[in-house]
């Protein structure tokens, strides 16, 4: 593969779920996809099945500033990203506790995942990109909104990374960064919030992708973004 006229996406959490299905339409769309996951046999699984060459996978763990950094320098190396996709979450305690009795210690490591790790990739891969009139998508989720019961870790740590995504909108002008809810999909940490109940009618993952692609592809300004909003505008 010749790099230097290949977009390059780096996208976390993209061995399973949404992180998986972006990364399926986007090599599908040409893109080279940085790409990575804490279990590295589901990574090497994932990568197998997509085109040969144009995924380099790099597993390790978000909240780890070393392994933050081998992702970015993999981006780098090749021609610089043009889009972060920030999609690693970690959901808690499952069944997640109420917030009198959250452990703190997890709380933090929560946080750790789902907010500070989105903002050091930002801080480390600003440059690169900047130089390509690059993107930031955030995922996000109705519980940084809504108040409900179990979801305050969780929750709260999506809408703390709502916040910092609409000031580095404000901050950035020549960047598009965008948060996005994708609504509820049947994925394995939207599994862990619901231990035993069958959440097969919940949305697939691969329904979201146009709303992606949409905030990829399109004019749209920085901001938080609703899947099913995207979608009830996406042609049929």
């Amino acid at each position: 593969m010749t790099y230097s006229t290949t977009k390059i996406a780096v996208v976390t959490g993209g061995s399973r779920g949404l992180g998986l299905a972006i990364t399926t339409a986007l090599t599908r769309r040409g893109w080279h996809v940085v790409l990575d996951a804490r279990d590295t046999d589901r990574l090497n699984d994932a990568v197998a099945a997509l085109p040969q060459g144009s995924v380099t996978a790099v597993p390790g763990d978000v909240a780890d500033p070393a392994h933050r950094r081998a992702l970015a320098e993999a981006a780098d190396r090749v021609s610089g990203a043009r889009l972060l996709i920030n999609n690693a979450s970690m959901l808690g305690p499952s069944p997640q506790p109420p917030l009198a009795s959250y452990p703190l210690e997890v709380l933090e490591q929560v946080y750790r995942v789902n907010t500070f790790a989105p903002l050091a990739l930002v801080q480390l891969m600003l440059g690169q990109l900047t130089r390509n009139d690059g993107r930031v998508l955030n995922i996000s989720s109705d519980a940084a909104v809504e108040p409900y019961e179990g979801w305050g870790g969780y929750g709260s740590s999506k809408a703390a990374l709502d916040q910092l995504t609409a000031i580095l909108g404000a901050e950035h002008a020549g960047l598009r960064v965008f948060g996005l809810d994708p609504g509820d999909m049947n994925t394995d940490l939207h599994q862990q919030a619901f231990p035993g109940e069958d959440i097969s009618d919940r949305a697939d993952p691969e329904s979201v992708v146009p709303a992606v692609l949409k905030l990829i592809d399109g004019d749209l300004a920085s901001g938080r973004y609703r899947a099913a909003d995207l979608l009830a505008e996406v042609p049929a």
